[in-house]
């Protein structure tokens, strides 16, 4: 740990003297926001360096949007936002916060699609509709053949990456640029200081900025934090454990609502799980297979507010009645940069030595869930093992 923490604050503090200040200097128009009717929302692109080394290099756009103070005479500042992912697109991300009355009254809220991402200078690895459809999570690991399957598919999809025509950026596309953008935004806003406001990796990238500007840090919140070093390995097997400590609050919600048909008991609720991840392993449902199936429902599981519209997918599921509007959002998006941006954000090195195969000793049972998504493609899984009674979980790397 502390070599590690060692390692955070040396690369902080190199950073830092990349980072020349950048004085606060409002400069943007803001207009109409093209497909986003959200009254009162502005949009509007900011030009920064590719390579923050070289500020008078190649430029590319990045998008925002603001939701202005709804009492300018109580105004603090901005607040940027920021979703997670990485590759999470957050330009309109704010519109569905909830945030309360005082924090629209007190701050204009920003929201971002990060460099790489979305109406931002996007990235591709020109992936396949297959490749699409898997995303970012793997099929089923039912046993060794199964990770090693997997593992042919990343190194295919890196492979990819380091060959499509967005190659050229894919060394530029990280935590740290995105930190300096973010300070760039914050001078065009005319803003001595930001505050912040991230989720899940976003927590990671708000450190980040943080650590390389403290002086231009407002008030900071992060939520649902990752681990010091971000989405690395470590942090990408939390993601079963979390999903399998989240799980029960959404089987006590479902097995309370008698008019999903789910189950009457958490218990049941957890064998319906089960019984619908594996007949869609074996079935697909207008296109939706036991991966999918797992990824919406660990993503229905963030939020409480998410959990009815998770239960109306399973129920639609199981009966093979028309999925809720939400569920198939994700086909109406560019997939290939959605999957693209998570990919090259968590590039550490050239991608031909990213994806190493998996070693087929690591093991998943006929019971456990690998973990949602794989992290750095060189390391297994995690499996964690999901007790079919809803019970406390085992691990089993």
């Amino acid at each position: 740990m502390r070599r590690a923490l060692t390692t955070v604050v040396v690369a902080a503090a190199a950073a830092t003297a990349l980072a020349p200040p950048v004085l606060a200097e409002p400069s943007l128009r803001w207009g109409y926001c093209e497909g986003l009717d959200v009254p009162g929302l502005q949009c509007t692109t900011v030009d920064v360096p590719l390579d923050h080394r070289n500020p008078d290099g190649p430029q590319i756009e990045i998008a925002l949007f603001k939701l202005a103070s709804k009492n300018p005479e109580q105004r603090r500042g901005v607040l940027l936002t920021n979703p997670g992912g990485p590759g999470g697109a957050g330009l309109d991300f704010p519109v569905g916060l909830g945030l309360p009355q005082s924090v629209l009254d007190t701050y204009d809220i920003i929201g971002f699609d990060p460099r790489g991402v979305g109406r931002s200078t996007p990235v591709t690895c020109d992936l396949t509709p297959e490749q699409q459809s898997r995303g970012n999570i793997p099929s089923y690991a039912h046993n060794a053949v199964d990770v090693l399957e997997q593992a042919k598919n990343a190194k295919a999809v890196a492979e990819q990456c380091a060959k499509s025509e967005t190659a050229h950026l894919l060394q530029f596309i990280s935590t740290a640029a995105t930190a300096r953008d973010i300070d760039l935004i914050r001078g065009k806003l005319g803003e001595d200081k930001l505050s912040f406001l991230g989720y899940s990796y976003g927590t990671h990238l708000g450190a980040v900025y943080t650590t390389l500007f403290p002086e231009r840090s407002d008030r900071i919140v992060l939520d649902s934090n990752l681990v010091p070093a971000g989405l690395d390995r470590e942090a990408s097997r939390l993601f079963g454990l979390g999903m399998e400590e989240r799980f029960p609050d959404f089987a006590a919600f479902a097995a309370s609502h008698p008019e999903y048909g789910l189950g009457a008991t958490p218990e049941a609720v957890t064998a319906k799980f089960h019984e619908l991840s594996d007949r869609l392993d074996q079935k697909p449902v207008d296109g939706i297979d036991g991966s999918t199936f797992r990824l919406l429902t660990f993503g229905g599981l963030y939020r409480d507010n998410r959990m009815p519209r998770l239960a109306e997918t399973w129920r639609a599921l199981d009966t093979n009645q028309p999925l809720p509007p939400t569920a198939t959002e994700a086909a109406a998006q560019d997939v290939d940069n959605l999957v693209s941006s998570h990919l090259c954000a968590l590039q550490r090195q050239p991608l031909a030595a990213v994806h190493r195969p998996l070693r087929a000793r690591h093991r998943c049972g006929p019971g456990a869930l690998p973990a949602v998504r794989w992290g750095r493609g060189q390391h297994p899984p995690v499996c964690v093992l999901v007790d079919r009674t809803g019970r406390a979980p085992r691990s089993r790397r």
